[in-house]
């Protein structure tokens, strides 16, 4: 499944094109040494993976907390589902609820310091600015968490939500070099394949949590459960 993480990020990486791409064309390193300009590029990226790393430990923690309680296969179908859901239902329906309200403070502070960072051509600044661009609302970021409570262990959340970053780094650090290397029409029609990628995921989780016995895609119920004993039948 983790495979599905970095699947994701690639794909979704279009999307970081048009929430994220000005901040990553706003970062202020140095356009006249090149090999400076990769090194700052990386630490912004490194920035970035932290945060999401950071709250892929938070997210594979509740998904240890649903193990431990002995639900992980009605977990990993509800995560697939929920995917599914936030693909179908139309944006704008979502719109009309604000659920960044209750951290909206939160957010507010996120924004106003990483504008100041942009003031600063240091390491410490650019790893800043992707710490606190990893940590702004994302839709592609909220289903790659359902992915990380599915894993249902808090190391495997942090390398689900990590595989995930590494994903949007080519695309990411590309855009740093080439503004309009890919045109809008191209864009359009990958950001339209982003839903489709999404729901095969959750498709994926879906059966995970059904436990068919196909190897790889659906392990039989047995194999989903920590045994105190050996099954050598």
């Amino acid at each position: 499944m983790l495979t599905t993480a970095l699947l994701f990020g690639l794909i979704s990486s279009f999307h970081c094109i048009g929430m994220c791409g000005p901040i990553a064309m706003m970062l202020p390193v140095d356009r006249n040494n090149p090999a400076k300009k990769v090194t700052q590029i990386i630490t912004y990226h490194l920035g970035r993976l932290t945060a999401y790393g950071s709250i892929g430990l938070v997210f594979g923690l509740i998904g240890k907390g649903f193990f431990l309680a002995g639900i992980q296969q009605q977990l990993s179908i509800f995560i697939g589902l929920m995917m599914i859901l936030v693909v179908i239902i139309p944006e704008r329906i979502f719109a009309q609820y604000n659920f960044s309200k209750p951290v909206f403070r939160l957010i507010s502070k996120i924004k106003t310091t990483l504008g100041s960072q942009f003031k600063n051509k240091s390491y410490k600044s650019l790893f800043t600015i992707g710490l606190l661009n990893g940590l702004l609302p994302c839709g592609m970021v909220y289903v790659a968490l359902f992915g990380a409570i599915a894993m249902q262990n808090a190391g495997l959340g942090v390398l689900y939500m990590v595989l995930f970053g590494l994903g949007t780094i080519p695309m990411m650090s590309a855009v740093v070099y080439i503004q309009s290397f890919i045109t809008v029409s191209v864009r359009n029609k990958i950001q339209k394949a982003i839903p489709y990628v999404a729901v095969c995921i959750g498709v994926l989780f879906v059966l995970r949590g059904l436990g068919l016995g196909i190897p790889y895609v659906s392990p039989s119920s047995m194999s989903l459960f920590v045994q105190a004993e050996a099954n050598c039948h």
